[in-house]
This record gives structure tokens, sequence and C-alpha cells, in this order.
């Protein structure tokens, strides 16, 4: 467990805002809730108590999931990063060979990957195949629908 999670410096702090309103916010007012649904009477009947704990497990689950996260986190500016190859936080600009579609992606640590966001973790299929590119370089990738073929269009450390 002494692996380093790389992250960049914005996921750091998303993850360490989250953290904190867990902790601050969600975590007292589930207990809150936990203490009104007692006063309810029988608790083997009461589905607002067992509501309550079932979230108040996946809240100090995700709290410690967290923490654990940020206290092995490489923290990892993008904007301190320069060259012509793509690597950890680089913002790419890719283009689908077959349909001409461009996409950007910013490769992130595992946590902070959010595919709506164009945020791709570093152990995704197309970041593995991109690390290492430079602009005008071809990569394929085996994506659910099939291979595809990417070109690099442009790389940006943002």
């Amino acid at each position: 467990m002494t692996d380093k999670v790389p992250m960049t410096s914005v996921g750091y702090e998303q993850l360490n805002e989250e953290l904190k309103k867990l902790k601050f916010e969600d975590r007292p007012a589930v207990v809150a809730a936990i203490e009104e649904a007692r006063g309810h009477g029988d608790l083997s009947e009461n589905a607002e108590y067992q509501t309550a704990r079932e979230k108040q497990s996946f809240i100090e689950g995700r709290i410690q999931d967290l923490e654990a996260a940020l206290s092995r986190a490489q923290v990892i500016d993008p904007k301190t990063l320069s060259g012509d190859a793509v690597l950890f936080g680089a913002t790419v600009d890719v283009s689908d060979t077959d349909t001409d579609q461009k996409q950007t992606y910013q490769i992130v640590g595992q946590y902070e990957a959010n595919l709506e966001k164009g945020l791709i973790s570093y152990i995704s299929p197309l970041a593995k195949a991109l690390i290492g590119k430079s602009k005008g370089d071809f990569v394929e990738v085996q994506t659910p629908k099939g291979e595809k073929t990417y070109e690099v269009l442009a790389i940006r450390f943002i």
C-alpha cells in the first residue's frame, strides 16, 4: 500500500474538498438522521434507520478511500511540465481517423477521471496508448466497439 497515487493539483484539491464535505457535513447529517430514526421505535422494521445506516456505511467507506488516496498522493502540476511528448497531466487533442471527429482529453489520476469532462485516467487504454507519443503520431486503441485509430493533433500542458 505504499504505492504513490498520481493526481493533478486540481484533482488533489477536489478530493480534499470532497473529504471535508463528507467529514464535516455529510457525516454529522447522517448521524443526526440515525438518531432521529432511533426515536421512531423498533429498529428492525424501521426503513429510515436502515437507509441512514447504509448511507453512513457508504460515507465512512468513501472517507477511508479518500484519506488513503490523499495520503499516498503524488501531486503533479501540469503547468510545470513541458515537452513534445504526451505525459501525465497533458491535455491532448486527437482526431478519430475513421470519422475525423476531434476530441480533447487530459490525462489525470484514476480518482479524478471523468469522461464527460474529457478527463481520462492514465491507466485507461487510450491514455496508455497516448503516453510517449508526439504531435502527428497515430495510436491504435482497442475499444468496446472495436479497434480505433487516433491521430495526435496537439499536446498542451495547462
